[in-house]
């Protein structure tokens, strides 16, 4: 057991229910008092954790199929986070200095049952890398799309999270052409010169419909989708489709950040006759059904990280004070990439 540990630490709790989307003003940064580790616990200095969408489905309580419980006025929120083991209980399988991975983020401090932190080791050259979405992207690519080379790929939202990991993983995997569509022209710019994608179309364009920027993009349509966004795109997507094209569903922002819905629905209009006459698999990845995926991508992610193949686009957040304000931040697509709260070391 290590010695002069703190007595306290804070955490973010949800301070009321929104009525729509949730901003700065429903949350609270609260001091709790800390207790060291019993038998098969350990204490957990957090060192950065994800600001991610999925807060608003369970914040919003629309968690039927979600393997999440809600969060309620009152509670703590909680997400995937990085940190350090400063003190193990009892029968606890980690030391003081193990860098491990968990989900009791949006708190300085974790205090936690053994069995939910994971070890982690130098896989990744930088421990923040574990907090990337590119899981997802990797799986839906892998599992459902099977991507072939030479494959045209569709990568919807494609300057968030796992966008900006999935149209670079789709090229690695063998795809032939990869485009991408985000609502800011500044990040088209960035996904085009920085991330790699040969084309971006712009929803919301004066110039032209995002139905014409595809056909533009991809004049002989389009083989595989990783669709994040739902809504438009999702109808959009259908009409470019190859015979025999392969949609693997991510996300669904276009109704989860809508502030007329409570994050557990996103209604769209598809045209199922094309999808018979064409022959289109549509797909939902859940990375539940898919156990094996987190520590392939991550053996695969880091071989590519080190060999320049791939970067890691985040922008990292600092101090518990500005989380709340990161989260609306998220939810107002301000930002590019992975979006992390870091902590300073105490």
């Amino acid at each position: 057991m290590t010695t002069a540990l703190p007595s306290a630490t804070r955490e973010v709790r949800l301070a009321t229910g929104p009525k729509g989307l949730p901003g700065p003003e429903h949350f609270a940064v609260v001091t709790q008092p800390l207790t060291v580790p019993g038998p098969g616990q350990v204490l957990v200095r957090n060192q950065y954790f994800l600001v991610f969408p999925g807060l608003r489905t369970l914040i919003g309580g629309q968690v039927e199929g979600v393997p999440l419980p809600p969060i309620h006025a009152g509670d703590a929120l909680f997400g995937p986070a990085v940190g350090e083991v400063v003190a193990a209980g009892p029968d606890s399988p980690f030391r003081p200095g193990d860098a491990v991975t968990h989900l009791s983020g949006w708190r300085e401090h974790a205090l936690l049952a053994a069995n939910r932190c994971t070890l982690i080791g130098d896989e990744l050259p930088d421990p923040v890398a574990h907090l990337s979405s590119g899981a997802a992207a990797y799986g839906a690519l892998t599992r459902l799309a099977e991507i072939r080379p030479g494959d045209t790929v569709f990568v919807t939202g494609a300057a968030g999270a796992v966008g900006t990991l999935a149209g670079p993983v789709a090229r690695l995997l063998g795809a032939g052409r990869v485009i991408g569509s985000t609502r800011s022209p500044a990040k088209a710019d960035r996904l085009l010169n920085e991330v790699g994608y040969d084309a971006v179309v712009v929803p919301g364009s004066p110039s032209a419909t995002l139905a014409g920027q595809l056909r533009e993009a991809a004049p002989e349509g389009i083989d595989v989708l990783v669709d994040t966004v739902g809504g438009e795109h999702l109808t959009v997507a259908l009409t470019a489709a190859r015979r025999g094209a392969r949609f693997a569903l991510v996300g669904a922002l276009s109704g989860q950040l809508s502030p007329d819905r409570c994050g557990g629905s996103a209604p769209v209009d598809i045209d199922s006759f094309r999808i018979i006459t064409q022959g289109i698999a549509l797909r939902g990845y859940s990375g539940a059904d898919h156990p094996e995926v987190a520590k392939e991508w991550v053996t695969r992610f880091g071989s590519w990280l080190r060999s320049g193949e791939i970067s890691f686009p985040h922008v990292r957040i600092p101090g518990i004070e500005r989380a709340p304000r990161a989260l609306q931040e998220l939810f107002e697509g301000r930002h590019f990439g992975t979006v992390v709260v870091e902590l300073p070391p105490q």
